[in-house]
């Protein structure tokens, strides 16, 4: 099977305002979309849009209803006229544990019939239940894939919308390097990091690292207000959501 677990770190580094850094050590799990009927029936404890240990629901991602990934993604993808002949979509985000998850970032990678990376989309979520993606074409030949775009959903409640994203990673194959730094008009506001090393799915694995990171879907959103409030307390000023959005797509170059 293509679909993987990458273990590895995430780590954040603001540096204005005030300065604050934390890292916490964490697995993600590439999933080859064509796949997870495969994955449901050869390992018990993962299951395909119903409860087990870990578990994949199509209703987490996209246009949140549960349909099928790979259509809405091909179908987005039209929709910004990438017409690139996708053949594989692969999806790097966290499971669901116990039936819990939440992804701050998710990434859709898109792929031709010659295994070319054509399109990245990049699937942002808050903790108000809403979410924007980010649709980038590939330039032919990326070794290093930079992207940048500007902010346009709110996220943080301690960073302003007038900000920019610049994207730096590499298509995920024996270990995996994304590089997300925000910069505004000022220069760099903060940079956030995610590496780790692949591992081969499987029932064995998937346990390893269940007991290595015990209840991890429930402690990433526990980690999210436990370092908003650690920012409330060093004095760096709220921000407030100017408008609610359910589920919004922007093609960037």
């Amino acid at each position: 099977m293509e679909t993987c677990i990458y273990k590895g770190i995430v780590t954040h580094r603001r540096f204005k305002p005030k300065r604050h850094f934390f890292s916490y050590k964490t697995f993600s799990i590439f999933f080859d979309l064509d796949e997870l009927k495969n994955l449901e029936k050869n390992i018990s404890i993962f299951s395909l849009n119903r409860f087990n240990l870990f578990s994949f629901y199509n209703k987490d991602h996209g246009d949140r209803d549960g349909r099928d990934l790979k259509s809405w993604v091909k179908n987005a993808l039209k929709k910004f006229d990438i017409n690139s002949e996708i053949s594989k979509i692969k999806l790097l985000c966290f499971p669901r544990i116990f039936g819990y998850v939440f992804n701050p970032l998710s990434i859709f990678y898109c792929y031709n019939k010659n295994t070319e990376l054509k399109a990245i989309l990049y699937e942002v979520k808050n903790t108000f239940n809403e979410q924007h993606t980010y649709v980038f074409p590939v330039e032919k030949g990326s070794k290093i894939i930079t992207q940048n775009c500007n902010k346009k959903f709110y996220v943080s409640p301690f960073i302003e919308m007038e900000t920019r994203y610049n994207f730096r990673l590499v298509e995920p194959k024996e270990t995996l390097s994304v590089f997300i730094k925000q910069t505004d008009v000022d220069g760099i506001l903060l940079s956030a990091c995610q590496v780790g090393r692949k591992e081969n799915i499987s029932t064995k694995q998937l346990l390893i690292n269940f007991f290595k990171h015990p209840m991890m879907t429930v402690k990433i959103i526990m980690a999210i207000h436990f370092e908003a409030l650690r920012l409330w307390k060093k004095g760096v000023k709220l921000v407030k959501r100017k408008a609610k959005i359910k589920n919004n797509l922007s093609l960037e170059k």
